[in-house]
Parts: C-alpha cells; sequence; structure tokens
C-alpha cells in the first residue's frame, strides 16, 4: 500500500506552504491576536485565487472536484501558520451543507459564488448546554404557511461575523431542519464571543421571529441528521488537521531553541532529559499526522468508518497538541512565558480547538459507542 503523496498533492502543499509563510507571518498574527488588524476581504481574494474555496465543490458548479486528502494537504499548512479566518467554516461547515443537502437551485446559486470566494458561510449548530448533542437542539422553526418562524439562541457559531449567510439546525414539527438563512435578515443579532485563542472568531447568533421564505429549507424536513452526522465528522478532521501542523510547528520551535541555547558549556538539547522528550513529541505528532490523514480519507468511505475515525483523529490530535505545546514550554523555560514569544499563540489555540465540536471525552465516548460498547 503507497502512502506517498501523488505529484499533485506535493506540488499543493508545497504551494500551501509558500503561501502561509509570505502572507501568515508570526508578525502578522501576533498583530492579529493584539487587533491590530483583522482578516481582511484581500486576503480571502487571495486564498480563492489559489483555488482553495472550490477544493471540494463539484465541477460543474465551479470547482475543482478534489478529495477531503486535498483539503487535508491544505489544512496542515494552515495550522503551521496558523492562519486566521473563515476557511474551514466556510469550505468545511457551510460549503458541505450545501453540496450534501441543497436542492440544484441552491447549489447553483451558492456553491458557484462560494468557489469563487465571492460568499462566505458558516453553520449554527451549537446550543447553551450540552453543546454536541440533537436532544439539546431547542431553535424552532414554526411553518407558517408560505415561510418558517425561526426563534433561538446559536453559540460557539465559527466566523459568523465573516460570514455572508447562515446555516441553522432547527427543530420543527416534523424533525430536525437546515435553513438557509442570510445574515442581513430582520431579527437576527451576532455577538462576537471572547474566546481564548483570538485567532478564531466564535459568536454567538440570537434570533428572534426571523422570517425565512419556503426555499431556504435545505433538503426536507426531518432529513437533516444524516446529513449533520456527515458534516461535523469532516468539521473534526478538518480542526484534527490544523492540530497537525500547529503540533509540527511547534515541535520544530522547540527543537530549534534546543539547538542554540546553551547550559553549563553545551546545547541543552544534549541533554537526555530533552533529547528525549523531543523524539517523544515527534512520534506523537507523526502519529497523529497519520491518523488525521486516514480519518480524511474515511470521509469518502462507508459512513461508519467516516465517523469513527473522525472521533479518533480528533481524540488524538487534541491530546497531541495540548502536550506538545506543554512540553515545549518546558523546554523555552522563561521566554516561553513572555507575551512577545509566539508560543502562548498556539498554546490557547490547541485549547480551543481541542473543545471545538466535541472535545477528547466526548470523543472518546463516541468511539466506545462506534465499537459497540
Amino acid at each position: 500500500m503507497d502512502f506517498t503523496f501523488s505529484q499533485e498533492q506535493e506540488i499543493l502543499r508545497d504551494s500551501a506552504r509558500r503561501f502561509v509563510e509570505k502572507e501568515c507571518s508570526i508578525d502578522y498574527i501576533k498583530q492579529f491576536v493584539d487587533n491590530k488588524t483583522s482578516f481582511t476581504e484581500e486576503m480571502w481574494r487571495k486564498i480563492a485565487e489559489l483555488g482553495w474555496t472550490a477544493v471540494l465543490i463539484p465541477e460543474e458548479y465551479g470547482g475543482l472536484a478534489l478529495g477531503f486528502v486535498e483539503l487535508a494537504v491544505i489544512l496542515e499548512e494552515m495550522g503551521r501558520g496558523p492562519m486566521p479566518g473563515p476557511f474551514i467554516s466556510s469550505v468545511v461547515l457551510a460549503g458541505e451543507a450545501i453540496r450534501l443537502a441543497g436542492s440544484p437551485q441552491q447549489k447553483e446559486t451558492y456553491l458557484t459564488k462560494m468557489a469563487t470566494g465571492e460568499l462566505k458561510g458558516t453553520l449554527a449548530w451549537a446550543e447553551p448546554g450540552d453543546l454536541n448533542s440533537l436532544e439539546n437542539i431547542t431553535f424552532t422553526a414554526h411553518n407558517a404557511g408560505e415561510s418558517f418562524t425561526l426563534n433561538g439562541t446559536k453559540i460557539f457559531v465559527p466566523d459568523a461575523d465573516m460570514a455572508d449567510f447562515i446555516i441553522c439546525v432547527a427543530k420543527t414539527e416534523e424533525g430536525t431542519a437546515l435553513f438557509l438563512v442570510e445574515k442581513e435578515d430582520p431579527g437576527i443579532e451576532i455577538n462576537a464571543l471572547h474566546t481564548m485563542d483570538r485567532t478564531m472568531n466564535l459568536c454567538e447568533i440570537v434570533f428572534k421571529d426571523v422570517q425565512v421564505p419556503k426555499n431556504a429549507l435545505l433538503g426536507e424536513v426531518g432529513a437533516a441528521t444524516p446529513v449533520l452526522r456527515q458534516i461535523l465528522n469532516k468539521v473534526n478532521v478538518a480542526y484534527s488537521m490544523d492540530m497537525v501542523g500547529g503540533g509540527r510547528r511547534v515541535l520544530d520551535m522547540g527543537v530549534e531553541y534546543a539547538k542554540t541555547r546553551v547550559q553549563f558549556g553545551q546545547a541543552i538539547g544534549s541533554f537526555q532529559a530533552i533529547k528525549h522528550t523531543c523524539a517523544e513529541l515527534l512520534m506523537e505528532v507523526e502519529c497523529s499526522r497519520s491518523i488525521v490523514y486516514y480519518a480524511a480519507w474515511a470521509q469518502e468511505q462507508e459512513e461508519n468508518e467516516a465517523t469513527l475515525n473522525a472521533s479518533v483523529a480528533k481524540t488524538f490530535s487534541s491530546d497531541m497538541y495540548r502536550k506538545v505545546t506543554k512540553e515545549v514550554l518546558q523546554i523555552l523555560g522563561g521566554i516561553g512565558f513572555s507575551w512577545e514569544h509566539e508560543l502562548h499563540i498556539y498554546l490557547k489555540r490547541a485549547k480551543c480547538l481541542g473543545a471545538l465540536f466535541g472535545d477528547a471525552v466526548f470523543h472518546r465516548e463516541r468511539v466506545a459507542r462506534e465499537l459497540g460498547y
């Protein structure tokens, strides 16, 4: 079995790495974290020109029709940045929801413009309480004849403030459904949440008697659960690959420091405690990388394979990212605690991404269920 990248995937990885290194330097990230700069439409245009926004979109709608493995190649490099912006929320959450559940007209209207970067979207899923359970959905969509009336609150919605439209998970009289809502519709209030990781935008959205037409329904009423399962599997794999890229960048940071920091007349990397720690962390990162790429491949296979491996990937990569940032902090010592050093950016991102769409505890339980326990 050949696990090497194809020539096209190698080219994609090299171009993604060059782009992230050029456009997403650590100085840019620090300014972003300090609120001295923000993600711009110009940056989104550059991403779209590379074709990244079109990776998963079918060719008939202007997309590249590539697989999830190709997307994972891009996400690994973005995680090394770490690159802020609405890429995962738009390409995976919104784009896949429309691709999987949308009508031909909805796909033509939205996917064609998402492929070129003209439109960005997101998915509003979580609600206060149990963040990862369909049974906890209290957001309602009332059938009012020629329209639906939406009421409720969604939290931890990625990049809602930058999206042009929002796909909402709602409970109707007939079952769970997805609704495609324009952000500017009357009755929608979007509030940015102040989270630990400032490279991410998470929002609360309050809907008060928001009227949407019948054609805002994405798919059929009561048929949202299988689509949601696929989307949530994919977004967990996407964030897992982001963590793999970040974990490798942090490890490289620690190894570089260990080679140049001198104590007792020699580099600290020559001490057994340091070099064995670095070796162990490399194994953690590479194991995570293999697991997540397999999970990316599995997303296009049978549903059981996709669900199990998505949770395995999220569990392993979450634990890995936190461990790597913690251990490299010990290697760096006092300098790692300083605000001037970039390690704190990755440490906070590790904690935030590890919890988003289900933490390691949630996914371990999910793995156990998939195994029949």
